[in-house]
């Protein structure tokens, strides 16, 4: 079959990708390479209010995500009868709380909404927190469930009693689309923070002090669980898909990892969007998480890692606050002739709260050490050093799961955009950073997911990610910025550890 002028390889899975700034749905081929011109994109912003909120609209991004299936599904034609399966990822430790009808209550939160800080040390004080973690492979934590159902009964009685079940937006929409409640994936249901990793239901513990019934959350499913049927609105709008199988939706990281080769211990993601993850996938379903990261179920393997809520979004916050040149090859050149380190900045890009490890959900960005020497440039170097060293701590915290010769794999637009920033990564983590060629690396990995699913690749590794220049680490700068580190480690002590 030709589609577009390229050779294209039967049977054909369709994606979908929900993220934090944009919905994406695209078409691709058994061997998981995307079908030219059978794309589409539609962009939108999550809603941010000054007490830490960070939310979207339900019913907008459904509208955005049909919008964007309507477009692909009608550039496609006659091609589309050759999907043999719909892969979704989506934005993980995202939810909302749904009516009985699957209408949502609530908007959805995101992992990036910090309102339940107080719920948050509420449950430290009641909950054996080492157990918890133990179980679920998650601390607590404002982009954690837990702490987001005890939040809103506490502030908003009356529209937490209209909830009937929190669902991620996979299962919302998958609920719309065949009209009955579908299962949540185990993918999704590790990144709420209350899946026991190791019976695969939900957490007793949780439940029991959260006072939750079983029908207060969804059915759980491995993420190949195909859900066949669509409902007679949306069979007849996509007749191409009315029954073949729409996967469970699996979090976004976890596509990421897969779509950029990074399936063993030889590899390690390291993906900067808007936010930030360094991630590598255990063949282990319960494997003990070093405390400060996290461990989601995959499959048979667990996804170990931590995640930074500010990464690009901090490159981009310089970008607009300080009167930098808007021609990127400008500021890359600006960048490339300074020293490192030489601004004597110590900075925090804890913008929006912290993750990854420490966990401080009411931290706050810090920047020391400005003096009247300091150009703008200077700051938007000490930012993105400031990044490095904290995907360093996570890093040093993965050691123990690593190949030795294990390699370092960077995917995500604000990173790989960045040959000034990639040096500073390598020379940081004293590692090789390989840029991943894959441009769409996340819905790449969900394509591979939904063709293991059908049965179509035997492994997730059958065709490599391809991979592009290498970074190799320079020792000097890399002792240069040990020194540089352990100084922002010493202002996070001092600001973020004791407040």
């Amino acid at each position: 079959m030709i589609v577009m002028g390229c050779k294209t390889e039967r049977p054909l899975v369709l994606t979908i990708d929900v993220g934090s700034s944009s919905v994406r749905a695209a078409i691709y081929d058994v061997n998981a390479r995307r079908v030219p011109g059978l794309e589409s994109q539609l962009g939108h912003e999550l809603v941010t209010s000054p007490d830490g909120g960070v939310t979207a609209d339900a019913e907008h991004i459904a509208a955005l995500v049909e919008q964007a299936l309507d477009m692909v599904l009608a550039a496609a034609g006659d091609v589309a009868g050759d999907i043999a399966a719909v892969g979704m990822d989506t934005i993980a430790s995202s939810v909302l709380g749904v009516d009985g009808d699957g209408s949502p209550v609530t908007p959805v939160y995101t992992y990036a909404d910090t309102q339940p800080t107080a719920e948050v040390a509420a449950l430290k004080r009641e909950l054996d927190v080492a157990q918890t973690y133990g179980r679920t492979g998650c601390p607590q934590h404002t982009s954690y469930l837990p702490a987001r159902i005890l939040w809103l009964r506490n502030t908003f009685p009356e529209l937490s009693s209209r909830l009937s079940q929190w669902v991620d937006i996979g299962a919302f929409l998958y609920r719309r689309w065949f009209g009955r409640t579908v299962p949540m994936s185990y993918s999704m249901a590790s990144w709420t923070g209350m899946l026991d990793r190791r019976r695969l239901e939900w957490d007793a513990g949780l439940m029991e002090h959260l006072s939750l019934s079983a029908d207060d959350l969804p059915p759980l499913a491995d993420h190949s669980s195909g859900q066949r049927g669509l409902a007679p609105d949306y069979a007849s709008r996509w007749p191409a898909l009315a029954d073949v199988p729409f996967f469970l939706s699996i979090g976004d990281g976890a596509g990421a990892n897969v779509g950029s080769g990074c399936v063993s211990a030889e590899s390690v993601a390291l993906t900067v969007g808007t936010s930030g993850a360094m991630r590598i996938l255990v063949p282990d379903i319960s494997p003990k998480i070093p405390e400060g990261l996290w461990g989601y179920r995959l499959g048979d393997s667990t996804l170990i890692g931590g995640s930074l809520t500010d990464g690009g979004s901090v490159y981009a916050w310089a970008r607009d606050t300080l009167n930098l040149p808007k021609d990127d090859s400008k500021v890359e050149e600006l960048l490339q002739s300074l020293p490192p380190g030489a601004h004597g900045i110590s900075f925090l890009p804890l913008f929006s709260g912290e993750r990854s490890p420490g966990w401080a959900a009411d931290a706050t960005g810090v920047i020391s050490g400005l003096r009247m020497s300091t150009k703008p440039i200077h700051i938007l170097q000490a930012a993105l050093e400031a990044v490095a060293y904290r995907f360093d701590l996570v890093w040093r915290m993965l050691l123990p799961y690593v190949s030795y010769n294990c390699r370092i794999v960077a995917s995500g637009g604000a990173l790989t955009g960045s040959p000034y920033w990639l040096q500073v990564m390598a020379d940081v983590l004293g590692r090789t950073v390989t840029v991943c060629l894959e441009d769409e690396a996340t819905s790449r990995g969900t394509a591979i997911l939904a063709l293991a699913s059908l049965g179509l690749w035997s492994n997730l590794d059958v065709l490599p990610a391809a991979l592009g220049e290498t970074f190799e680490p320079d020792p000097h700068r890399t002792e240069l910025h040990r020194k540089l580190a352990k100084e922002q480690q010493m202002l996070y002590d001092r600001v973020i550890a004791k407040s």
